[in-house]
């Protein structure tokens, strides 16, 4: 029989050791919110691929498009030879990202991809070289993705020079003492003393930041953004990420605020297991493009594009959008009555949009002293139980809850009380020094 051991072994030597692991566990087997890996143990996803199995894995309706797509053509290159389902996804993109004006859209294959394409559209429609985003920012791995990111190590460190004219802020955080009117002096400030905001072509912001700690962005911090941005023709540029298709209770977490951005970037839950990432934008920007100037060759597969309809359709015929709140209402109302209690003291924050929930860990609740390797015992012990648990934060002392929103309501109580145990478990090792 292969096992898990085996399989790491061949890893270390045929894969570079910068390319991050969680955990030393291979996954044969997925169905909706249930993993099996190739020694046959199950694990309940609270993972989703990050973000991505948000209609949960291998879904019927996504793999009965896909199968029929395969059975039609699996590859031309959009640029070359274009095919229907790409102006179908664009479309109902176009109609389904918040604002009352005219949009324009056009697919690619990862996250990263999505950010380089919004910072050269902005750049292009304003004749500016200058961005701002926020401190604790995931924006991508690549060049301009990496620059705007706002973590240096493991993101940026050894990596440099970075991309010039790429200015970070403090992101609004109550629980850590960073006020929203602090964030807004501190841009004000900024554009006193060090960047004339004329020649800032866009704001990057995550309406929830994800691998830097779930913390969501205040409403009113938003919409004073907006303001900003308009008042000296700046692009607003919301990462949604992590944050779209369903994932906070919204089809994109910008609703809650009430706000339009000029550009999305969507990747992760857009296609339901396959690569596809997509820029919307104003319509008078996304037009300012120069021909040839946006493109690759796998954008938009055939395939993609046959998941990422099927997703759509899911999201609406089975009300995915209620099913996040109730999902999310249910892990929050848990997670607070574990806060509330006196067992586990080491619970300093819970919060979260829809299903897109974190529990903050940390020494002491006055101090607020994280407790990164409290969480890393957590994730290690889940896995241990049969649960698959991610971890983030700036300082990793954040646990992430991602359930696929089509998450089995008993699934969801087994994954809960796996935590709740490991949360014991672990707290055992960690005061004991193993």
């Amino acid at each position: 029989m292969s096992t898990n051991a085996a399989f790491t072994a061949r890893r270390a030597a045929a894969i570079p050791a910068g390319l991050s692991k969680h955990l030393d566990v291979y996954i044969e087997k997925a169905e909706n919110a249930e993993l099996w890996d190739v020694e046959g143990k199950r694990y309940i996803d609270f993972a989703a691929g990050i973000a991505v199995n948000n209609t949960g894995h291998r879904h019927p309706k996504v793999v009965e498009r896909v199968r029929n797509q395969l059975d039609k053509v699996t590859h031309t290159s959009f640029q070359t030879t274009p095919y229907i389902d790409y102006v179908t996804v664009c479309e109902k993109l176009n109609a389904l990202v918040p604002g009352d004006f005219p949009k324009k859209t056009f697919l690619v294959s990862t996250g990263a991809e999505a950010i380089e394409n919004a910072a050269k559209i902005a750049r292009a429609a304003t004749g500016r070289s200058a961005f701002v985003a926020f401190s604790g920012a995931f924006h991508g791995r690549t060049l301009m993705a990496m620059t705007l990111t706002g973590k240096t190590t493991p993101y940026k460190a050894g990596f440099g020079p970075l991309v010039p004219d790429v200015f970070h802020l403090p992101f609004p955080i109550p629980y850590h003492g960073i006020s929203e009117q602090e964030s807004l002096t501190a841009l004000d400030r900024f554009f006193r003393s060090e960047v004339d905001p004329t020649r800032v072509a866009g704001i990057f912001v995550e309406p929830v930041q994800g691998e830097g700690g779930f913390y969501p962005a205040p409403v009113t911090f938003l919409r004073t953004l907006r303001e900003i941005c308009d008042k000296h023709g700046i692009l607003l540029i919301a990462d949604e990420i992590q944050t779209g298709f369903a994932r906070t209770g919204k089809m994109f977490a910008m609703e809650h605020a009430g706000v339009a951005a000029d550009i999305v970037t969507m990747a992760k839950g857009l296609g339901g297991g396959f690569p596809i990432a997509a820029v919307t934008g104003r319509a008078d920007i996304m037009d300012k493009i120069p021909m040839g100037g946006v493109g690759s060759t796998f954008a938009g597969n055939p395939l993609s594009c046959a998941a990422s309809l099927a997703v759509m359709e899911i999201i609406e015929h089975e009300k995915l959008i209620d099913r996040a709140n109730e999902v999310g209402s249910r892990l929050k109302s848990t997670f607070e009555d574990w806060q509330e209690g006196n067992e586990f003291a080491c619970i300093g924050e819970v919060r979260g949009l829809g299903a897109m929930v974190a529990i903050e860990f940390v020494r002491d609740r006055e101090t607020r002293q994280p407790w990164p390797e409290l969480v890393k015992a957590i994730t290690h012990t889940a896995a241990e139980k049969g649960l698959l648990l991610l971890s983030c934060g700036v300082h990793g002392n954040v646990v992430r809850v991602l359930t696929p929103l089509t998450i089995p309501f008993d699934h969801l109580d087994e994954g809960i009380a796996i935590l709740k145990d490991s949360l014991r478990a672990a707290l055992e090792k960690v005061e004991a020094g193993q």
